[in-house]
């Protein structure tokens, strides 16, 4: 008996016979299917909320990148605004904000509201007069010409208008918009509306929908002549090379300034959009989180009562030699091969999915026969997904680390079961 003993006693932590039990008792037999059952909950709870986190964090991370590519590849990182007098010396201002280190580009501009129109329909839109160069250097317009051309921007009086609004009005490049403004002439009779025709020279898509639908851009010359400005702009946009330092420019920018300017940088000016969804994709975390935790805890209920069910073996273990600790291990290794294995399916599911989650969209919105993702609504024309390594091994390591919270308890208490109370009644 005593040789017996010795031989079946693990004589190193998670014995191989540890790892053959566990396996065992994740296999269920017919009366043991209910808590086959809680296993089998378990593990897809683990498993779609990990997918889940990992899809609605790397949407969020997307949404926040491309939004925030497309906000500061239209607008200026600073905005100098003029102080005490006009900005009548913006070439100067422009010339001087651009010799300063980390400022790639200063653009003059006159900013305005208009209605444009077609014979079919109308839409208010921003009209933003800039100089051909500056256009050309804005990539997010340059690169993504659609219909025509900005060759020779700054020599005609064509405007540039986003493929959202020449869709509205049902225009192309090459017909004429008619653009009314509210100050036009001053008349013995009161300031009468500005109404004038423009070539379409060029459809820009930038792809957010609110700036293809909103922006028509005109040449600084007739913007200023349009709006009767006095040879002076609104304001200059700066554009500099690393927006996330943009503290570091202001300073620089003031000086270089050589005026009384006012600063607006790009944080201020979207501070209320970006708090949004930095609030909303935090909350979005937790709840989700909630998945993960709930499926935690169908583990701890199915552990013990496969430890309810499992006592006799226990006890019959125990007087075979079998140590306390080598009973907690073998229900920890079943209770956390559940939330390993759930782990790393929900995340390779979720790093699929992310992958190729516009394609996914497409498929069911043509399955549906509905439009899943409407740019109105969410400003850009297709669903992002930018997978952040350190924030998915974090979900990662927090499911994981749940799962092996979870173990904790149940096996203790198997480890702590008395065999002789155990074995009373059988």
């Amino acid at each position: 008996m005593d040789e017996t003993m010795t031989e079946t006693k693990p004589t190193a932590p998670f014995a191989p016979f540890e790892w053959m039990l566990s396996a065992r008792y994740l296999r269920a037999r017919r009366k043991e299917g209910f808590i086959s059952v809680i296993a089998g909950f378990s593990f897809l709870g683990i498993m779609l909320g990990v997918a889940t986190l990992i899809i609605v964090m790397a949407v969020m991370n997307g949404f926040r990148k491309e939004l925030l590519d497309k906000i500061l590849g239209l607008n200026g990182h600073i905005l100098v605004q003029p102080l005490e007098s006009p900005l009548t010396d913006w070439k100067d201002v422009a010339d001087r904000l651009s010799q300063v280190q980390g400022i790639r580009l200063a653009a003059p501009v006159v900013d305005g509201q208009a209605l444009a129109s077609s014979p079919w329909n109308a839409s208010g839109v921003l009209v933003r007069g800039i100089r051909s160069d500056d256009l050309n250097n804005l990539t997010s317009i340059a690169k993504n010409i659609k219909q025509g051309s900005l060759e020779g921007f700054d020599d005609g009086q064509g405007v540039a208008i986003g493929r959202r609004l020449a869709d509205q009005l049902s225009l192309h490049a090459g017909d004429s918009v008619t653009l009314v403004a509210p100050k036009g002439a001053v008349t013995p009779m009161g300031t009468t509306p500005r109404i004038k025709p423009y070539k379409i020279v060029a459809v820009f898509e930038i792809g957010m929908s609110e700036y293809d639908l909103g922006f028509v851009f005109m040449p600084l010359a007739e913007a200023q002549a349009y709006f009767n400005r006095s040879n002076d702009v609104t304001s200059i946009e700066v554009f500099t090379t690393n927006p996330d330092r943009i503290d570091a420019f202001r300073k620089a920018v003031t000086e270089a300034a050589g005026r009384p300017v006012f600063l607006v940088d790009w944080r201020q000016r979207n501070s209320t959009f970006f708090n949004a969804l930095q609030v909303e994709r935090n909350v979005m975390f937790l709840i989700l989180t909630m998945i993960v935790l709930v499926a935690a805890l169908n583990i701890v209920s199915g552990l013990i009562m496969l430890v309810k069910d499992k006592g006799s073996d226990i006890a019959i273990l125990r007087t075979m030699g079998a140590s306390q600790g080598a009973i907690m291990r073998v229900f920890l290794i079943t209770g956390a091969s559940i939330g390993v294995v759930g782990t790393l399916v929900g995340f390779f599911v979720g790093l699929v999915i992310c992958l190729n989650i516009e394609s996914i969209r497409q498929f069911l919105s043509w399955l549906t026969s509905t439009e899943l993702f409407s740019p109105e609504l969410y400003f850009l024309s297709k669903l992002p997904a930018e997978i952040d390594i350190g924030e998915t091994t974090a979900v990662v390591i927090m499911a994981l680390t749940l799962s092996f919270l979870a173990t904790l308890y149940p096996s203790w208490r198997a480890a702590r079961l008395d065999p002789v109370e155990a074995l009373r009644y059988e």
